[in-house]
């Protein structure tokens, strides 16, 4: 199970108030289990981890490597939840550098039209062998109709019927089962189609094909994500100590005037996923002038930019620290056999791990001194199946927290207000 670290956090709260959230705690996560709690009907990410999709799972891996082997460049074009977990779990275990499979880029997430002109001269460009690049597109939409994904769906699949015969061969289409934009295309065009649950929303359908067709492209081992999950999700529903003490710190710093939560890792490869949290929680506690704003940062580069006002400000924050427990890399400081010209010879031997997780206690003993309330949510080591398991944590946290605010954790109808008034600009019937 994914485990927690709440010294620091629990030393700024009486026993009394710890208790009496711990009590909410409890009781939001009967709405969740008995569902109970408004939005109940979107609880499907609880489900698909109840009864496993083998075969889907099989279906998606065997296309995946198909693609794998043709494919120069796979495209997820996509918003909001339709990409940020695929980007979370590739960034966190891809090489940085060099990948063994296609190039995995990214469309339909913003509106810049540079962008999106540079990215198609870039697919359009010839290879070092003078051969033209093969160009894979997955467009994740349950509607079809988000004007960031739909703009970019259209250039890039206008492209591809142009370039290639298989065009429809080569086009996925990840929506909803029936109804909306998308679907109409994909009849007319023939298009691969992979369906989101109807009782899945965005911001929870990483494990749905939203995101395990990228991820499998990407080379990574699917079955052994989605039973991280599933084995955290079996845990969980015999012991929920940990989310529920989780919840009911969060919960309490709300109320004692914590307004922002600053979500972090001293691991740059999970930069992605804070984002992820970062949608998670920023679109499901956010309503009804509720909400602590999920902020994210990237330690220890950050603590150079804003580490003086988390030290120093006001004291109105608190931070999350995703902390990976086991080596992510071997490389150690050499030693220079005396010579000490740049004074770091007191670091010979000493591993980058061992020197980075010295920085991050530091900074938690520093902002703790400091009055900044610090929680730190472990995972053993970076692989897939511990990936996998703080999905499900981060999902069923949410769900526990944001019932405790008294809201739906499941809508999101503040992000149809730029919607309206956009297309009112735009001249949209």
């Amino acid at each position: 199970m994914i485990t927690t670290d709440v010294q620091s956090a629990r030393s700024f709260l009486s026993d009394e108030e710890f208790d009496q959230a711990f009590s909410e705690a409890q009781k939001a996560y009967q709405k969740v289990k008995d569902k109970s709690g408004a939005g109940s009907e979107w609880l499907g990410w609880r489900r698909i981890l109840r009864e496993p999709n083998d075969a889907e799972l099989e279906k998606i891996s065997s296309h995946a490597e198909r693609i794998r082997k043709d494919a120069d460049i796979f495209i997820v074009c996509g918003i909001g939840g339709s990409y940020t977990g695929a980007m979370a779990i590739i960034k966190a275990l891809n090489p940085y550098f060099k990948n063994n499979g296609p190039e995995i880029l990214y469309a339909g997430h913003h509106m810049s039209g540079k962008y999106l002109k540079q990215l198609m001269e870039y697919i359009q460009e010839p290879k070092e062998n003078g051969e033209a690049k093969s160009v894979y597109l997955n467009a994740i939409s349950k509607s079809g109709s988000t004007l960031e994904t739909a703009l970019a769906f259209r250039a890039i699949r206008t492209w591809m019927h142009n370039t290639y015969e298989d065009a429809a061969d080569r086009i996925i289409a990840t929506t909803g089962k029936e109804g909306g934009v998308m679907n109409k295309i994909v009849d007319e065009e023939g298009y691969q189609k992979y369906i989101i649950p109807d009782d899945i929303g965005g911001r929870f359908s990483v494990l749905t094909p939203v995101g395990l067709l990228p991820i499998a492209v990407a080379g990574i081992d699917i079955q052994t994500l989605y039973y991280g999950a599933v084995s955290e999700f079996e845990d969980r529903e015999k012991d929920q100590e940990t989310v529920l003490e989780y919840a009911a710190l969060r919960y309490s710093f709300l109320k004692k005037g914590h307004v922002m939560d600053v979500i972090t890792s001293f691991e740059p490869e999970l930069l992605g996923f804070t984002a992820w949290i970062q949608q998670l929680l920023g679109e499901s506690e956010g309503k009804e002038g509720k909400g602590m704003f999920p902020a994210m940062a990237g330690y220890s580069t950050d603590l150079h930019s804003i580490g003086q006002i988390i030290q120093e400000g006001q004291r109105n924050l608190m931070e999350t620290v995703l902390v990976v427990q086991k080596p992510i890399s071997d490389f150690s400081v050499e030693s220079t056999d005396g010579e000490d010209v740049d004074q770091l010879e007191y670091l010979a031997g000493k591993s980058f791990h061992e020197i980075n997780k010295s920085a991050l206690d530091g900074t938690v003993q520093a902002h703790t001194e400091g009055g900044v309330p610090v929680l730190k949510i472990n995972i053993e080591k970076l692989n897939a199946q511990q990936l996998g398991k703080l999905i499900y944590f981060y999902e069923l946290f949410t769900a526990v927290y944001v019932y405790m605010l008294g809201v739906n954790p499941f809508n999101q109808p503040g992000v149809e207000g730029y919607k309206k008034a956009m297309y009112r600009l735009l001249g949209k019937k």
